[in-house]
């Protein structure tokens, strides 16, 4: 099992260091990182948090999924791989005039 938590539903106003102290109460955070629009700088409102171990990640699932937290339930699970996603399908070539 993984040690790496999905973290969902956050407010804009929550912090990495907000989320580290709240899951340092199921054991030992190895990472938080707060997920930021690249042009904006802004909260997307996720978050991934890494605990040093497993136990630690399954007790933090329990005891904050469905939390509130700055005004918002929590969603907490485990993160799952990143999947590869399609391209565009514009291929970004130029076109030819006829």
């Amino acid at each position: 099992m993984s040690n790496k938590l999905y973290v969902g539903n956050l407010s804009f106003e929550t912090t990495e260091n907000s989320l580290t102290d709240l899951f340092s109460q199921a054991g030992k955070v190895t990472s938080a990182n707060l997920i930021q629009d690249k042009f904006t700088g802004k909260s997307r409102g996720f978050a991934f948090v890494e605990m040093s171990t497993s136990e630690e990640a399954n007790k933090a699932i329990e005891t904050f999924n469905g939390k509130d937290l700055d005004g918002r339930a929590l969603t907490v699970n485990i993160a799952r791989p990143r999947e590869d996603r399609p391209s565009g399908g514009f291929g970004g070539g130029r076109r030819q005039r006829y």
